[in-house]
Order: C-alpha cells, then structure tokens, then sequence
C-alpha cells in the first residue's frame, strides 16, 4: 500500500481541528479539497476515519487508531529541521562501538575514555552476541568491537584485532561482606561469602571456574548476570561480592560504596579491540587504541 502523506496530514488536522471548515481554513484549502483527500485516504487503508457528527466530524474506531499513528509521525517530523540544521552546521564525528555480552562495563569506559571529551562525538554503543556484532562489522555497520578474545580466524571477514586491556581481577564487596571476609587470607575467604558471577557466556566466567578449581574453592554462588553494571548494582544492595577488572574498579569505592578484598595476579580480564581492515583508519578508533597501548 503506498501512503499518501499529504492525505493523511490533512485527516490529522481535520480531527485536530474538529471540522473540514476550520482545517481547510487554516491550510488556505477549499472544504472540497479537503474532504475529497480524506476520502482518497480513507479508500487507500480501506475503513472510514470520519463520520459525521452535529455540525462536525468524530473518529470512528478506525480513525482513533490512524490519529495516534499520525499524532507520532507529526510530532516525529516537527524535528526534522532542527536535526538537519544541526547535523548541518555543527560537525560529528560518529563512533559506533559493539561491545560483547560479559564485558566489564567499567572497563570498557576506561578504554573509552580518550575519546568521551571530544566535543564532536556522537557515540553509538550495541551489545550483543559476538557472532552478530562481528557481521555487523564487516558490513561496515560498527566501526569497533571490544570483545574478551581476538578476532576469529575467519579471512572473508576481513577483520583484524589487538588486544587493548589484560587487567588483574579484583574481589570487590560492601562492607558487610569484606567485614565478613577479615582476619581470614585472601582468596580462602571467598569460601565463605555469597559470590556474584558473569554467566557462562563470558569469556571471564571460564576462567572464574578454572581458578575456583586450581585453588581449592567451593564457591557459593548466589546470583550470575550478563549485565556487569548490574552485577555490580546488586552487590553495592548487599547481596554478595563479585570480581571486577582492576581497570574498572578504580572508582567503585566512592560510587558504590565497595571495599577490595583481594586482588587475583593469575587472574586478568582481557579486552580486544576487533575492526574491519576497510575501517582501520577512524580517527577516534585509532586515539582509543593508541591510548591504550600507552597506557
């Protein structure tokens, strides 16, 4: 069915206004033109959206639902010469960043850092699986994935990686839980605390798991999240301590009220930088990889 835009503006303010008359006169039309073009509306969709009523026009069933579509598509289109104007006059540099299910959402801000002063970034985050993220990559969708391992050896792909971050995993917990923790040696004590862990899908849980079994631990598991920001949400409430990379965990202590209980030196979080070889040269991917290698 092809829309008839113009048509259907003129139904909408024909229920705005209430009356054929007093929208025609507000658009400069004869009531013919109007009422001739919220017929030719009403043919294309197949249902009446007016009917009379007194010395005016009501919606019917119909009409109340086209009317709220329209109602969204106006209001949608009031801003259109502002973005445009906008989009015009004031330069963007657009950044668009998938990032893997699992990934510490604090780290992955420090490594985005560099780039999050620039007054003309606009900055498009999408996480997801890393099959789907890494398709969207070769079609040039994503300019950058950050993920927990390299880019798959996959030569239609085009795609290349380095790895940006290997951070030391930190216990963090509130202060129940590391007053719990005290007088006991560091990673025993986690023996006896409630834990909060990445799910299964993250590259950091399989080694979580490994490390548990090559220390002797018994871990009481009490919660799993794909959504560290969460994960570590619920712990700031109480209701465990969970591992974080140490590069994320700089400012947990006075945003969420955590304490460190220990830190894992065999332990370490990895973050890779994957891009499409057509895209190597996006300004603000390059200044958050060359950041990174200095850093």
């Amino acid at each position: 069915m092809h829309l008839n835009y113009r048509h259907l503006y003129l139904f909408w303010l024909v229920a705005k206004e209430g009356g054929l008359s007093r929208a025609a006169e507000r658009e400069g039309l004869a009531v013919q033109t109007v009422s001739e073009q919220v017929r030719a509306l009403e043919r294309s969709l197949g249902h009446q959206l007016l009917k009379p009523s007194g010395r005016g026009v009501v919606l019917t069933e119909a009409g109340r639902a086209a009317c709220a579509r329209a109602e969204e598509i106006f209001r949608i289109g009031q801003h259109i010469a502002d973005e445009v104007r906008q989009a015009a006059t004031e330069p963007v540099l657009r950044l668009a960043v998938g990032l893997t299910d699992g990934l510490s959402k604090l780290a992955v801000h420090a490594l985005l850092a560099p780039v999050l002063g620039d007054a003309r970034l606009r900055l498009l985050c999408h996480e997801g699986e890393s099959a789907h993220l890494l398709g969207e990559l070769a079609l040039h969708r994503l300019d950058l994935v950050l993920a927990g391992h390299g880019a798959p050896a996959t030569p239609g792909l085009g795609l290349g990686s380095e790895r940006l971050l290997s951070s030391p995993i930190v216990w963090m917990g509130p202060p129940v839980w590391a007053e719990a923790a005290a007088g006991r040696p560091f990673p025993q004590c986690l023996d006896d605390l409630p834990l909060l862990l990445p799910t299964a899908h993250a590259a950091l849980r399989l080694r979580l798991d490994a490390w548990f079994e090559q220390h002797g631990l018994r871990p009481h598991i009490v919660g799993e999240f794909e959504d560290s920001a969460l994960l570590a949400l619920f712990a700031e409430r109480g209701l465990g301590v969970f591992p974080v990379s140490a590069a994320g965990a700089a400012d947990l202590p006075r945003s969420h009220g955590l304490s460190s209980l220990g830190r894992c030196g065999d332990l370490h979080e990895e973050i890779h930088a994957i891009r499409a070889r057509r895209g190597m040269h996006h300004p603000l991917v390059q200044r958050i990889v060359d950041a990174a290698r200095t850093g």
